[in-house]
């Protein structure tokens, strides 16, 4: 793994394979945590041969994510997505960051991902329990589930079915899902975190990807502005 200026930096790739660009310090990358769990990070540092991630929120005091466990990480360049095994040997509080070190080569794999972004939108739940009813923040969204900020506990419970209603620019969402995790808010934050999974109708699909594609270029210009 070289240390080079970023955007030149690369990892080995699996046999045979030229060698694999890693994102620029700063990308965002995703921890692959199976059935069709991807957290989103970003690639802080590169350390001799370790990659410095920032933590995803969802993992905040969670101890099956230990020094030791392989989680295949992945990033999406242009036409494709690359996979890279790793092995996470370090998590650090302050700040909140992981150290992992790759376990194989990587790989490119075409496989459709759901990209995930957007942050801020009201998220309103229905639920069959009770007919209890919330408020949220949206964090993030796919075309495959939400994460959601409701600043006040619930009964919900992991499995139990809600309805989710959110403005995402000028049109609303209307979606149809299960709880897939819930959680206490990290860093001090009052509520919980809730993570729905469901499985969004082409119509409302495309509604999620315009929305996010439209969040990451006001993100990128963001970014251009706070560096200029």
């Amino acid at each position: 793994m070289s240390n080079g200026v970023a955007g030149s930096m690369s990892v080995p790739a699996v046999e045979g394979a030229p060698p694999i660009e890693l994102p620029e310090i700063g990308g965002t990358v995703f921890l692959a945590m199976g059935e069709g769990l991807n957290l989103r990070s970003k690639l802080l540092a590169i350390d001799g041969g370790a990659l410095l991630l920032s933590a995803p929120l969802e993992t905040t005091g969670l101890t099956v994510f230990e020094p030791g466990r392989e989680i295949e990480i992945f990033w999406a360049p242009p036409r494709t997505r690359v996979v890279l095994p790793c092995r996470l040997t370090e998590i650090s509080d302050s700040p909140p960051r992981w150290t992992l070190v790759p376990a194989g080569g990587a790989r490119h794999d075409n496989r459709r991902e759901f990209v995930r972004g957007g942050a801020g939108a009201v998220v309103q739940l229905e639920t069959g329990v009770n007919g209890q009813s919330a408020e949220g923040a949206l964090l993030d969204i796919s075309e495959g589930g939400l994460r959601c900020w409701i600043d006040q506990p619930t009964t919900l419970s992991q499995g139990d079915r809600v309805e989710a209603t959110v403005w995402l620019g000028d049109a609303e969402a209307r979606l149809s899902g299960v709880v897939h995790t819930i959680r206490q808010a990290p860093h001090g934050d009052p509520g919980e975190h809730l993570i729905l999974r469901f499985g969004a109708k082409e119509d409302v699909a495309k509604v999620i990807r315009q929305y996010i594609l439209a969040w990451e270029i006001g993100e990128r210009r963001l970014a251009g502005d706070s560096g200029s």
